[in-house]
């Protein structure tokens, strides 16, 4: 949460109106598993000549938090639509700029050198891969932890695989525990697992077992700086959605 709490403090010493808040870069907070697309998409608006924005990522229950206890913050991008709901909810999100622009599938990661395969069916087979030893998954409370949970109990193993299950606050936290060998096994998206060279992908959960996982952006209500809207734009544009595919993403 440190990466937060700087960029929170940076965008509030910064000036909000005015020619100040022209030059002021827009704080975006999005979902930990946009970490390396994202920037690459701020880059990208940088060399179109915009200032670079302000990337906080974390959880989406977290980041969701923050904005309604008041952070100086511009865009919202989540990991799921409950939590983008629950700010529209109060009333905190320009509803007519909410866009839902990314997909993303839900694995297995184990470490590289691994030879686990994860038998989806039957659910024998699954409880005995999954239970071998710890399971990182994120909480609950979390997306990826969401879609976790309701993968497990669709394909009827939840019961048997939750004391097994060890848990962390988003889900790059999830991927560190199998990069550092804490544990064999994470639940993490596919572009989690792209994203490291100390994993592969063990196996993927069926979509029809879980909730679409989507990714909604939208300006929040508070927001006071010009360059947000045109950087939400870029990201929901052919060029913006480019970028995320690129990273594993699929495009909505």
């Amino acid at each position: 949460m440190r990466y937060l709490t700087t960029a929170l403090v940076m965008a509030a010493s910064l000036g909000a109106t005015g020619a100040e808040a022209q030059q002021r870069p827009p704080m975006v907070l999005a979902a930990a598993s946009l970490q390396e697309s994202l920037t690459a998409a701020a880059d990208a608006w940088a060399k179109k000549g915009h200032v670079k924005p302000t990337i906080s990522f974390a959880a989406s229950s977290a980041l969701a938090r923050q904005v309604e206890a008041g952070a100086p913050a511009d865009l919202f991008v989540s990991a799921d639509e409950d939590w983008m709901n629950a700010l529209a909810a109060k009333n905190l999100i320009v509803t007519s700029t909410r866009v839902t622009f990314l997909g993303n599938r839900l694995v297995v990661a184990a470490p590289a050198g691994s030879k686990v395969r994860i038998p989806v069916r039957p659910p024998a087979a699954l409880v005995r891969v999954l239970t071998a030893g710890p399971l990182a998954m994120a909480d609950t409370a979390v997306p990826a932890g969401k879609y976790g949970q309701a993968s497990l109990e669709k394909l009827g193993v939840w019961a048997q695989v939750s004391p097994k299950i060890v848990r962390a606050e988003n889900v790059r936290a999830t991927l560190a525990l199998v990069e550092r060998g804490a544990a064999p096994l994470a639940i993490v998206y596919a572009t989690d697992a792209k994203a490291s060279p100390r994993v592969r992908i063990a196996g993927v959960f069926p979509e029809a077992t879980h909730p679409a996982i989507t990714y909604p952006v939208a300006r929040l209500k508070t927001s006071t700086n010009p360059e947000a809207e045109g950087f939400r734009r870029f990201l929901v544009s052919p060029a913006g959605k480019a970028i995320f595919v690129r990273y594993g993403f699929s495009a909505r």
